[in-house]
């Protein structure tokens, strides 16, 4: 019998590529209830009709809530009876954020307080709010509305009884082939004869697959302390490598990679763990904790007291963790079950 025994699980955003992925693993496990709470009412009849399809055995056990973040009455009518969250819902595409930044505000930051203020008053166990390498030393304005969610995050788990309600945020890099991220556009160009476009052969970035980010959240959930902020030690590669592989995979011609340069709020590599974070982050194995600093606001002690511990390490980011070659990015992308899909269209 496993945690999730006959207990209710509420992904909010839950039609995006990370819900897909939780129904995925769990559905044909002992949970009772999964609880999908999104906006997008097509997205939702779409979903429905595909796991009664693929899954008719136990696709009774979802949900489908209508709602919006951004309303708390919203979100509180879909929350009686849910005993943990996984709080997926946000905006996240740089560029747009950057255009509509209190768009991303309203979803990101706003959205996510309604979210933990109906968690706590229904006495909700466990919610787990998704967050982003973007939030570390954030440029854009979807690296930082997600840093305010984080800090949202933090705030509530103050405030609430942690024997009732355990708020913990994950932070992970670039999920690859989840919706909107850029190997489908790769694979899409190689099929239509077009060059493969990239924003800067150099740039790094984190990668890990929807599993991974499953795990991640669920490694969150079973070992995380309220407040916590858990993040996983991703490997890296440049995007001109991630380019080569999907060339290589899908018959596209390398020699024909366009550089189109960098766009809206873009960095060259990101951030998992701030230098500050790292001087307080305990080593877990394949993840970090960074646990939350709970002091309060008694002055007196910042001044008195301090902190004298330092990073060993000057930041956690996709420059100085380890990077894939070639061959390690072709395979873990290879790996994925949206490829193997993909590839198997070729035959």
């Amino acid at each position: 019998m496993s945690i999730f025994a006959g207990k209710t699980l509420m992904i909010t955003g839950g039609t995006g590529s990370f819900g897909n992925a939780v129904l995925k693993r769990f559905l044909r496990t002992d949970i009772g209830e999964i609880r999908i709470f999104s906006r997008d009412e097509k997205k939702q009849d779409d979903m429905r009709h595909e796991y009664q399809a693929k899954y008719p055995d136990v696709a009774h056990k979802i949900k489908f809530y209508i709602g919006d973040v951004r309303s708390l009455e919203s979100v509180r009518a879909a929350m009686p009876g849910t005993d943990y969250i996984f709080h997926a819902a946000a905006l996240k595409q740089v560029p747009s954020c950057e255009f509509f930044p209190m768009e991303a505000v309203r979803t990101n930051v706003i959205g996510t307080d309604n979210v933990l203020t109906a968690a706590i008053e229904c006495g909700v166990k466990s919610v787990i709010c998704l967050s982003t390498d973007k939030a570390a030393y954030p440029i854009n304005s979807m690296g930082i509305t997600k840093a305010i969610e984080e800090k949202v995050s933090v705030a509530k788990s103050r405030q609430c009884d942690p024997s009732k309600t355990k708020i913990c945020c994950t932070r992970y890099g670039n999920v690859m082939c989840s919706r909107g991220s850029v190997i489908p556009l790769w694979i899409d160009q190689i099929r239509r004869g077009l060059p493969i476009t990239l924003t800067e052969p150099s740039m790094t970035r984190f990668i890990m697959s929807l599993d991974e980010a499953v795990d991640l959240v669920l490694f969150a959930f079973k070992n995380g302390i309220n407040g916590d902020i858990l993040v996983q030690k991703a490997p890296a590669c440049t995007i001109q490598t991630q380019a080569e592989a999907v060339c290589e995979l899908f018959g596209g011609k390398k020699e024909d990679i366009q550089v189109i340069g960098i766009r809206h709020g873009e960095k060259m590599y990101e951030t998992l763990l701030t230098k500050e974070e790292c001087a307080k982050a305990v080593d877990m194995g394949n993840f970090y904790r960074v646990p939350a600093d709970n002091r309060d606001l008694n002055y007196d002690k910042f001044f008195t007291e301090g902190d004298v511990k330092k990073a060993t390490i000057e930041e956690f980011n996709s420059d100085n963790t380890y990077h894939l070659n070639l061959e390690e990015t072709k395979a873990k992308i290879a790996s994925l079950e949206y490829i193997q899909e993909e590839l198997a269209k070729k035959k």
